[in-house]
């Protein structure tokens, strides 16, 4: 059968789909042009595709009836129509559970960053402006014992909250949709409302899906309700901060800072965020290890290969 794929991806997963299909792989390091994707799509029994590819109905009328599934290289899949898929019959997929410990690892290396102003302090150094040790030199903020305020609690979200409470012995706040009680014993932590969080916490950091609720999360209010010293991390979806609010509140120091791997129109940054010495941007690379990314091309592979043996995908997206 026919597989498209909407750019490279670890070579195990495209050799496991190789072997059993024909399958054709957008070459380009870039975003494919829609109207190229929309023509190469057409006729495909399947699709792997990446969160730059929108998968609406023009999507699918373009695949045509051959269509069986769509495998969304990613946990996240708010780049694709669920209930046109559903109309339409078609699977669609993500890659759970393999990249949970990588983009934990970056929100706690953001977290790190920003609270101990590394980046700005290596430009520093390599601007050759370091000619005496500083008492005042680059202030930071220091974790140990600090408040760690989770604002999601999934995978990613409890893991961050373990390693944190673990190596710094940062006391847990967090919120989700459902109390954990498990979790709460586990860690002493405690469930408080967002705003609680808000302003409460010393470092604050986003791990719930983009949904029309989610979106703008964080915006002027709350980070008006921000301790000066707190830090805001964000490794989940960049539309749930409102970004010219956040400008605007690094910009005047309202707060101390903030770690973004996502952001609200991406690729692109709201004008003067990248300017800002208090910001650490990193280019969506949360799940950036060798391990994770062949886990998911081999997870995202996999079901493909059972929708087209007739069965069902591994990792279906409800």
């Amino acid at each position: 059968m026919k597989v498209y794929v909407t750019r490279e991806i670890p070579e195990n997963g495209l050799k496991a789909l190789r072997e059993k299909h024909e399958v054709e792989v957008y070459g380009e390091d870039q975003v494919i042009p829609r109207k190229e994707l929309l023509a190469k799509i057409h006729g495909q029994d399947a699709v792997l595709t990446l969160l730059t590819e929108k998968v609406d109905a023009e999507f699918f009328e373009a695949a045509g009836k051959q269509l069986k599934i769509v495998a969304n290289y990613a946990v996240g899949y708010d780049n694709i129509d669920l209930a046109e898929a559903q109309k339409r019959n078609i699977f669609i997929s993500n890659t759970p559970g393999v990249l949970t410990e990588s983009v934990a690892e970056h929100a706690m290396a953001l977290m790190l960053a920003v609270a101990r102003r590394v980046p700005e302090s290596d430009r520093f150094m390599r601007a050759g402006e370091y000619t005496h040790w500083m008492p005042l030199g680059f202030l930071g903020q220091s974790l140990w014992g600090k408040t760690l305020g989770v604002i999601g609690l999934g995978r990613i979200g409890s893991w961050l909250a373990e390693a944190a409470h673990r190596s710094f012995n940062m006391e847990i706040m967090y919120n989700d949709i459902v109390h954990n009680d498990e979790f709460e014993m586990k860690l002493s932590a405690k469930y408080h409302q967002i705003e609680t969080i808000l302003k409460n916490a010393d470092v604050i950091s986003l791990h719930v899906p983009l949904l029309e609720s989610t979106r703008h999360l964080i915006g002027k209010k709350e980070l008006s309700l921000m301790k000066p010293n707190a830090i805001l991390i964000n490794t989940s979806r960049g539309p749930v901060i409102d970004e010219a609010a956040l400008y605007e509140a690094l910009k005047s120091k309202q707060i101390f800072g903030a770690g973004l791997d996502v952001f609200e129109n991406e690729p692109k940054v709201h004008p003067g965020l990248d300017k800002l010495d208090n910001v650490v941007l990193t280019p969506h690379i949360a799940s950036a290890t060798v391990n994770a990314r062949e886990e998911m091309a081999e997870i995202a592979a996999n079901n493909i290969l059972n929708v087209l043996d007739g069965k069902q995908p591994l990792n279906p997206v409800k």
